[in-house]
């Protein structure tokens, strides 16, 4: 590819300097829920084999399957359900809610409660090229991991969380004992995670970024799942994966902004001197991205229309540097950046007979609706946002209850309502417990702000007493009001057995 063919087709292929950055957004998101985030985890993590490829087609066979067998009145050997209760366990017990646009379509959802489940439901499209949820969740832990070995060793424990042992609910034992009697391949086993990059050391040396604080509150999910049903833990998982994945995503974009700002510089002979300057430029010590009780798309959006024309800018800009003869590095660090800076100032002369900024300006008129994310990659990560925070729409009007780790509610109850910060109730245990992990003594409510400030979410502390989220901290038993307290409003943790473990 060259620099032409980058004006031709602007968003077709990235620069391998970009595309192999670790701060590249990739896999880039698109729909998505956090049942089927978890799911495509479990076909990442534990499932060789099995891929949001063949998912569509897996429960379509499933669902033959079954029916042959209640038209033959047969099961499974190892199976101890028969294919009538079996069949009402897939479509009444376990069914996850569809959105009203699904209610016409015919498909297997169900809850991904065990492992095996993931075979044949939780894929992101009813087609064969969803994209792979799960591997973003991979990259997550990498990102947030200071090292490879620490990252293979999270990604272990991970695994033997989700693995249905002796020392799950009977439930769970019985109900992947019976999926895998009816779907019996493949099995689930540990997969070898493939290698992802990492960031560089003396960026991450006291940055305080989404991934970092994930991979914190993933060991103390995982702490807490003796003190609960396999569905309860699996809900509290889930809340932490769709508040980390979105803010994670949000992160980036942020952090594509500020890189853009620093060789769209440097392309007019400016720019930052030295690695230290790109760094306190693109890695800002405080992140934020949603404000409690305020819209939240709309910020969203800001930061996708931003992401999208740093992603432009910054392959013009590798791609006119390959165009006169220089290499660049993979923009994975301050450094490299740095490099790329430097570069694009040293040849400012043979760079200007390309006419850049004619380029640029030519695919910005041309892309003004990706740019407004209207289409393409902006749209889907705005559907992804928006999916993945905000409280399930089911088309069954008996399971709108269904979704209760959310992080975005309609302020309304009409279609047009706009969507606003405020956390479900699995949402607000599972923040407390993580918030509460690894301390000792009592701990105020600002505790707690300053955990969701981890993952861009601002919430003064003086208002909780009077807002939703001290009624639901209330509500839920969460709190104690003292007057010796800050805010006058104490801390308690939902988990205490697990909490002094991991003390």
């Amino acid at each position: 590819m060259t620099l032409e063919k980058f004006r031709d087709d602007p968003w077709r292929n990235s620069h391998r300097a970009y595309q192999d950055s670790a701060l590249a957004m990739s896999p880039a998101p698109e729909y998505a829920s956090s049942e089927v985030i978890l799911s495509s985890l479990y076909r990442h993590i534990g499932l060789e084999g099995a891929s949001e490829r063949t998912v569509p087609q897996s429960g379509r066979e499933l669902d033959r399957t079954v029916q042959k067998s209640r038209d033959r009145s047969r099961k499974p050997d190892a199976a101890a359900m028969d294919a009538d209760t079996f069949h009402m366990m897939l479509h009444a017990v376990l069914e996850s809610p569809k959105l009203p646009n699904q209610s016409s379509k015919r498909f297997v959802q169900v809850t991904p409660l065990v492992p095996q489940a993931a075979i044949f439901s939780g894929s992101a499209r009813l087609s064969s090229n969803s994209w792979p949820a799960g591997s973003l969740i991979r990259r997550m832990v990498w990102l947030g991991s200071p090292n490879s070995q620490s990252a293979v060793a999270m990604w272990q424990r991970l695994f033997d969380a989700l693995t249905v042992t002796e020392t799950d609910d009977v439930f769970a034992r019985f109900l992947q004992s019976e999926i895998e009697a009816w779907s019996p391949t493949p099995k689930w086993a540990p997969v070898d995670p493939e290698e992802q990059p990492l960031l560089d050391p003396l960026d991450a040396r006291g940055l305080s970024y989404p991934a970092k604080r994930f991979v914190r509150d993933l060991d103390a999910v995982i702490a807490a799942k003796g003190s609960m049903t396999r569905r309860q833990w699996t809900s509290l998982l889930e809340a932490i994966i769709r508040l980390a994945s979105v803010a994670h995503v949000a992160w980036l974009c942020d952090v594509h902004a500020k890189s853009w700002e620093c060789i769209r510089a440097a392309m007019k002979g400016v720019g930052p001197a030295d690695e230290e300057e790109v760094r306190a430029t693109i890695f800002p010590r405080s992140f934020d991205f949603l404000s409690y009780g305020d819209r939240a798309l709309p910020g969203i959006k800001d930061r996708a229309s931003a992401f999208l024309q740093a992603r432009l800018g910054i392959n013009a800009a590798l791609w006119a540097l390959e165009a006169i003869g220089v290499e660049p590095n993979s923009i994975s660090s301050s450094k490299a950046i740095a490099e790329v800076c430097h570069q694009l100032r040293e040849n400012s002369d043979a760079l200007a007979s390309l006419k850049i900024s004619h380029i640029m300006s030519e695919v910005d008129e041309r892309e003004t609706r990706a740019l407004l994310c209207k289409k393409g990659i902006g749209s889907n990560i705005m559907e992804f946002a928006r999916h993945v925070l905000g409280q399930r729409q089911a088309a069954n009007p008996v399971l709108r209850g269904y979704d209760q780790g959310f992080v975005l509610r309609k302020r309304g109850t009409h279609n047009s309502s706009p969507w606003v910060v405020g956390l479900g109730p699995v949402s607000v245990l599972a923040l407390v417990h993580c918030a509460l992990a690894g301390t000792t003594g009592p701990r105020s409510v600002r505790r707690l702000t300053q955990h969701l400030g981890g993952y861009g979410v601002i919430v003064d502390y003086q208002d909780i007493p009077t807002n939703d989220l001290g009624h639901q901290l209330r509500m839920l038993g969460l709190v104690l009001d003292s007057p010796d307290a800050e805010s006058g409003m104490l801390l308690v943790p939902p988990f205490p057995n697990a909490q002094e473990e991991a003390a």
